[in-house]
């Protein structure tokens, strides 16, 4: 049945035409026999009473399925988690780690994928391009080799005027007394206290007297002395100080402006996008990003150069952002709540308000949204948290923020993978909880698509994920090819997890970044949509991941080939049997 308005669909879902249901099914199949379902309940039974829903019908006894030429494309902590929890228990929020000195062994990796990291961040203000490479070789090869769905995102510098650097391979600790030399002169090895910065105007109007803030409060110096292009400074606040740490300046309790000409990506910047996108990773992020222009630049780049399939988020840290939020959000393919920096342009007792309004600006216009700095900051050094860190994780869960980040707890500290469980632990409770209280969010449903069939879409998974809840459904699979789809369920947040099966193996690594989905590689006939749920069935079934009396609802934004296709634009709801 083709799909002729997108009003209707809640009061029933659409069923594909009978010349699609004789791959495998039952005959009642192809009769379309009806199973009568329970709103706010599973669908049960085999009476014939009048239903709202009518496309609840059953599938099972696959005999005439071929055999799947390859195993289903689950990746292995999906597949054990489904075992352990089952589908309601399955955890939504993604995980991204930060990379470091301390996890980049291929033991620590696996370690960490097998923890729930689903992408693995590399910040290139650290470390050499080899070193790097060697880690993303690793990834893939565990991927390849062990089953994993780890996406690979790189993290750009961002402005040079922003960046310092005491030479040392590891982080070093600044004492409260001490004195220290800021320069921009050229240094050889890492003389102690003694720190270098990476653009040569620094300095520039700056007096003494003024507050050096290092990393968002890490680390803070008072000036005490100005020598032509060099400051002597004295530390006011001990703290660790990270290699090519990120700083400000502060007088008067307010933050000194600096030279916003120079561009937000430098040619260090372009060098390692250029790595990035020669060793094919998934996600790029653009630090210092004060409007949509260079997001644009970037994703103009990334298609001449055929990388369409990297996808490129911007990260909020600065004053200039927040007021351009919006624009920005539309231009980027998502975006990353550097709280850190952030905390550092706006007062502190703002943080907690303008997470959430960014968080709700990304989940409106459906970019995925990660919260990241600070989350287990005390983890980088000590091996429990403090209650307060797990009351902050837990509250971005609650926003339904798509992913939290680890940053330093798992890049330099001894404890990055019990900090990782406890990320999955805490948001996997207060998602429980939210389920359990029917704290489902309340979403402005800001109209997305233009064109007719992008309205379509959407509508057809806003009422989708209300139908899901209503009926109580164990999973919503998905078939798609770009993703949007995907991405339009998990926008509205629903119960059950999402099921993104996939052909393009581009489009499985950008979805590991979305609330809810768990993607899927695996072949598909863009004609022939009953067979696509027949074999993916039949392959979760063989798992032992699928039993009798699950239900499933399915949805497809896979487009037909000829036009004697099945319209493909619908839902079902099917009971295994």
């Amino acid at each position: 049945m083709a799909v002729a308005t997108s009003d209707s669909i809640l009061a029933r879902s659409l069923i594909t035409d009978r010349r699609s249901t004789n791959f495998g099914l039952k005959n009642e199949v192809c009769r379309g026999k009806v199973v009568p379902c329970r709103a706010g309940g599973k669908v049960k039974g085999k009476g014939k009473g009048r239903v709202e829903v009518k496309a609840a019908v059953q599938i099972g006894g696959l005999e005439e399925v071929k055999k799947a030429k390859e195993e289903m494309g689950l990746d292995v902590v999906s597949e054990e988690e489904l075992r352990e929890k089952g589908f309601l228990g399955m955890r939504k929020t993604k995980l991204v780690c930060t990379i470091g000195p301390a996890c980049c062994s291929l033991q620590d990796l696996e370690k960490l994928a097998l923890g729930g990291m689903n992408v693995a961040r590399l910040n290139m203000c650290h470390n050499t391009r080899d070193w790097h490479r060697d880690v993303i070789k690793k990834i893939n090869q565990l991927n390849e080799e062990k089953g994993f769905c780890v996406s690979v995102m790189i993290d750009t510098e961002g402005s040079q005027i922003h960046v310092l650097d005491h030479g040392a391979p590891s982080s070093v600790k600044a004492e409260e007394g001490s004195t220290w030399l800021f320069t921009a002169q050229k240094l050889e090895g890492s003389p102690p206290f003694t720190i270098q910065a990476n653009y040569e105007g620094f300095s520039e109007g700056i007096e003494v007297g003024d507050e050096l803030v290092i990393d968002g409060g890490m680390a803070s110096f008072q000036v005490i002395e100005k020598v032509g292009n060099d400051l002597r400074c004295k530390c006011t606040d001990s703290g660790l100080f990270l290699p090519r740490a990120k700083f400000s300046f502060w007088r008067n309790g307010k933050l000194v402006a600096r030279n916003s000409e120079l561009p937000t990506l430098s040619k260090k910047d372009w060098a390692d996008i250029e790595f990035g996108v020669s060793e094919g990773v998934d996600f790029i992020a653009l630090s210092f990003v004060n409007d949509a222009d260079p997001v644009r630049q970037l994703k103009n780049y990334l298609y001449m150069r055929s990388s369409r399939s990297t996808r490129v988020l911007a990260k909020v840290e600065s004053l200039e952002s927040l007021q351009k939020l919006k624009e920005i959000v539309e231009a980027s393919d998502g975006i990353m709540v550097a709280r850190g920096d952030l905390g550092v342009e706006i007062p502190y007792e703002q943080i907690p308000t303008v997470q959430e309004e960014i968080t709700r600006v990304c989940r409106e216009m459906n970019k995925p949204v990660i919260v990241a700095s600070q989350l287990l900051e005390s983890m980088v050094e000590y091996p429990t948290p403090t209650r307060a860190e797990v009351a902050d994780v837990s509250e971005a869960v609650r926003q339904y923020a798509d992913a939290l980040m680890l940053s330093g707890e798992s890049a330099i500290g001894p404890y990055g993978q019990k900090a990782l469980s406890i990320l999955q632990m805490a948001s996997s409770r207060m998602e429980l909880w939210s389920r359990e209280e029917n704290r489902q969010s309340i979403l402005h449903q800001r109209r997305l698509g233009v064109s007719l069939p992008d309205r379509i879409a959407e509508q057809i998974c806003n009422c989708a994920v209300e139908m899901a809840n209503n009926l109580g459904v164990d999973a919503i699979f998905v078939y798609t090819k770009h993703g949007q789809m995907a991405s339009l369920l998990s926008r509205n947040r629903p119960y059950p997890p999402i099921f993104a099966f996939t052909s393009d193996n581009g489009t499985r690594m950008a979805l590991n970044l979305q609330w809810g989905v768990i993607p899927l590689l695996v072949e598909l006939s863009d004609d022939d949509m009953e067979a696509n749920i027949s074999t993916t069935v039949e392959l979760i079934r063989r798992k032992g991941l699928l039993k009798p009396g699950d239900v499933v609802m399915v949805v497809s934004d896979l487009t037909p080939t000829h036009i004697n296709s099945t319209a493909f634009q619908s839902i079902q709801v099917k009971t295994v049997v």
